[in-house]
């Protein structure tokens, strides 16, 4: 064996070892490096979240904030009240429980709900200043994600300027079309009164959602679907319109069950879900074509100026104009379907307020064949007394939020007695709920649960003077983003309500649905709250 081999075994093991200790003293390195790095990014963290609390509390101090009331669980990320909201759903009586949630813990009280704190408000004050007086400093949050596969980017989940343009067209749609509207809602109410059987139990709820699908869908197009007086021939147009409702409700209540979880919307889903939104986006996609269709454009003349034809004239894209036609659908045809469902239950419900209303008509205009007018709708101030209390007991978005922008305040509801303002972080939202406000007693009196439309009597005496009410009674939203159709509800609500009183001189509710309490039925609450069992009632020819 050489020399140099001798050396080179000799010598393997110290480089060998001298090779370890670079390796170790490389891990002890990297290791010490990855110390300081997880230290620095602590300390940062730290500083960060010091920082974040010492301006908050600077915030607090310098508007005279205090914590709200918190709501109690027991179980971590309040899962137990998740589980029981869902159940609640599934009972329809979400409301309630929703209801009972406020008596227990205060008009205003924050959670964290799944880790995310939010605060709940029945407080006029509150909600005045969230959709009026402060309304730059909340957005929609997730809304817009939550809704989307649904409905897109439309009036309802659009902001800022997009939202502007499309509700300054919606505005100048119903300026141009006032009087072809109510030639529209006079056509397809003498359809659906002769739809109502004498002396027989009918479920008037569907007959409803058919109304206001022609209505509305005269008002997007142009022209009506007429699924009421559609006749044997025409059958398919029936089953059409009903498939296109069911898939409509379908997507609806997941969009409600998406919003209660907030940030998690994204965990309720599914192939159900999907498949009826595609059923309801089929249906608008074809009215669409036919509308782009060239035998379309030729009859246009002579024709009413539709929604559609606004949007047409700054797009043809299919996908943008489905959006904003099924979000006006949405408002247009569930809300006012729902407002009339509530009307006739508790008309039924309530036969002196039936009765009395139905005197008012006579004296107002006689005959059936006597149609009302908008002026004469204006005249029935019994009319507008007994919608003003449908609406209240049942507003059509009962549940509503928004998410602050900048880190804000509402005015009242902390500290212990609930007085103080209380600070609302950026990116935390505030759900208010219009159905619960309602009825709070403090506001409408002893009997706020119940349906008595001379509260809204001025030369009544009552427990409380509603004639200054504000914010505690918003039917229709308020503030910039209030309503637009509401004029045009309530003259469909009216006139199909006047209509019906003229023709039947008595309805009865179904014995089931009689001996349940106002606001203790089963619900449906989406986007709006229908009734579960309808409005099953039985009528006598007048």
């Amino acid at each position: 064996m050489t020399s140099t081999c001798w050396s080179a075994m000799m010598n393997a093991p110290l480089a060998f070892m001298n090779n370890l200790k670079e390796a170790i003293h490389c891990y002890h390195s990297l290791t010490l490096i990855i110390t300081c790095i997880s230290t620095s990014f602590l300390a940062l963290s730290l500083f960060i979240n010091l920082r974040s609390k010492w301006r908050e509390a600077n915030f607090m101090k310098q508007h005279g904030c205090d914590e709200p009331a918190s709501l109690k669980y027991k179980w971590p990320f309040a899962l137990d009240l998740v589980i029981l909201a869902f159940s609640m759903i599934q009972k329809k009586q979400s409301l309630q429980w929703f209801s009972s949630i406020f008596e227990n813990t205060g008009t205003t009280f924050q959670q964290r709900i799944l880790g995310a704190r939010s605060i709940s408000t029945i407080e006029p004050s509150n909600i005045e200043s969230i959709l009026n007086s402060n309304f730059s400093a909340y957005g929609l949050g997730k809304r817009r994600a939550t809704f989307f596969p649904l409905l897109g980017d439309g009036i309802f989940t659009q902001e800022a300027l997009p939202w502007k343009h499309s509700r300054d067209m919606l505005r100048l749609l119903f300026s141009l079309n006032r009087t072809n509207i109510f030639k529209q809602v006079e056509e397809h109410t003498e359809h659906h009164v002769h739809c109502i059987p004498n002396r027989e139990y009918v479920d008037l709820q569907p007959l409803f959602f058919q109304f206001t699908f022609d209505t509305t869908t005269f008002l997007l197009f142009g022209k009506s679907m007429n699924s009421i007086q559609a006749t044997s021939t025409q059958g398919k147009l029936i089953a059409r319109e009903a498939g296109f409702s069911e898939a409509f409700r379908i997507p609806q209540d997941y969009l409600f069950r998406r919003g209660r979880l907030g940030d998690q919307y994204w965990l309720i889903g599914g192939k159900e879900f999907r498949e009826n939104c595609s059923i309801v986006h089929q249906f608008i996609d074809e009215a669409i074509h036919e509308a782009l269709s060239a035998e379309y454009q030729e009859n246009k003349l002579g024709r009413v100026h539709s929604f559609l034809d606004a949007l047409m004239k700054e797009t043809r894209d299919s996908k943008v104009l489905r959006d904003q036609l099924l979000n006006v659908m949405l408002a247009g045809r569930d809300t006012t379907a729902c407002c009339l469902t509530w009307t006739f239950r508790l008309l039924a419900q309530h036969p002196a307020v039936f009765e009395k209303l139905r005197m008012e008509i006579g004296s107002t205009l006689g005959k059936f064949s006597i149609l009302p007018d908008s002026n004469s709708l204006k005249k029935m101030r019994y009319l507008g007394f007994v919608l003003k209390e449908v609406l209240r007991l049942y507003p059509s978005v009962p549940i509503n939020s928004r998410t602050a922008l900048e880190t804000t305040i509402l005015p009242t509801g902390g500290g212990p007695d609930g007085t103080k303002p209380l600070m609302i972080k950026k990116g935390e939202a505030v759900g208010y709920s219009v159905y619960i406000m309602h009825r709070l007693k403090n506001l409408y009196g002893e009997d706020a649960e119940s349906f008595r439309p001379e509260r809204w009597d001025p030369e009544v005496k009552n427990d409380v003077d509603l004639r200054n009410i504000g914010y505690g009674y918003l039917p229709f939203n308020a503030g910039p983003r209030v309503c637009l159709g509401q004029e045009f509800a309530l003259l469909e609500a009216g006139f199909v309500t006047v209509r019906i009183l003229q023709r039947f001189s008595k309805l009865d509710l179904h014995p089931d649905d009689a001996k349940i309490p106002v606001g203790k039925e089963d619900q449906e609450v989406t986007l709006v709250v229908a009734s579960t069992s309808g409005c099953r009632v039985k009528a006598s020819w007048a």
